[in-house]
């Protein structure tokens, strides 16, 4: 059964995948239930798979607000009343003085968390404003932050728990690029999305640092289409906002949103 369910996964995720399929199956055959860590869009959607496989078994899925990237989920049997489960997740607000800095970024502060000694699926979605970031995490490890945080980069910064209510969702800022393509393949736009050449791009997304929609992708020729999210590991993620058409010499016209 095992391998039957790992010829649809990435190598790479597998191991997960061994851990998610004993959740599911402890749910229906030892109701029991099982609250996980964080989880990102891919494993996510892996969870749910393999849910929808078992009719005995149900998932909740939360991150602390309506559209949140990642996520817990509990998987229980399909008898549990889950709606009063409490998620687990708490609100931090880091604030500092950063007048004279560099502007701090999401890399600082999830740099200056995980510098805490906290793992990385206990820190759910980032939200970076002005002058301050809404943190959320896992609710077991509130206090500990709140007490052992107190600097971002170079930037000494307060820490105070919020009730999630407060919490003030940042919409990620995107340069938006107008590309004319010879084709939708994934090292032809990420090579001009990044302004590196291709033959250069190809090395990384061969090598596994690449995720297409949160999947590893090794394949440079894999096809693109609106809507995906593409992560260089050292480059930044892009997304593809949408396809326009073919011009006249038969290149394709495309909107890429470059996360920045």
């Amino acid at each position: 059964m095992k391998n039957e369910i790992f010829v649809h996964f990435h190598p790479d995720e597998r191991a997960f995948v061994d851990r998610a399929e004993e959740w599911v199956e402890r749910a229906a055959n030892l109701h029991e239930m099982k609250k996980t860590d964080f989880l990102d869009p891919r494993q996510a959607e892996i969870v749910t798979m393999l849910v929808n496989r078992n009719q005995g078994v149900q998932l909740k899925l939360f991150g602390g607000y309506e559209g949140a990237e990642r996520r817990r989920a509990i998987i229980a049997p399909d008898y549990r009343y889950l709606d009063d489960e409490s998620e687990g997740i708490a609100l931090i607000e880091v604030s500092g003085d950063t007048k004279g800095h560099l502007e701090l970024d999401h890399g600082d502060y999830l740099g200056s968390l995980l510098g805490l000694g906290i793992k990385r699926d206990r820190v759910g979605d980032l939200h970076i404003h002005e002058d301050k970031c809404h943190c959320l995490v896992m609710e077991e490890i509130a206090d500990y932050i709140n007490i052992h945080l107190r600097q971002v980069h170079r930037v000494h910064v307060l820490t105070e728990i919020l009730p999630l209510v407060k919490l003030q969702p940042a919409v990620s800022a995107m340069e938006e690029m107008n590309l004319s393509v010879a084709s939708l393949r994934l090292d032809g736009i990420a090579s001009d999305v990044h302004r590196i050449s291709r033959t250069k791009i190809v090395d990384p997304i061969r090598a596994g640092r690449c995720r297409v929609n949160w999947r590893v992708e090794e394949d440079p020729s894999t096809p693109l289409a609106e809507g995906d999210v593409v992560s260089m590991q050292g480059l930044g993620r892009f997304k593809v906002l949408v396809v326009e058409g073919i011009t006249k010499k038969g290149r394709v016209r495309v909107k890429i949103g470059k996360y920045i």
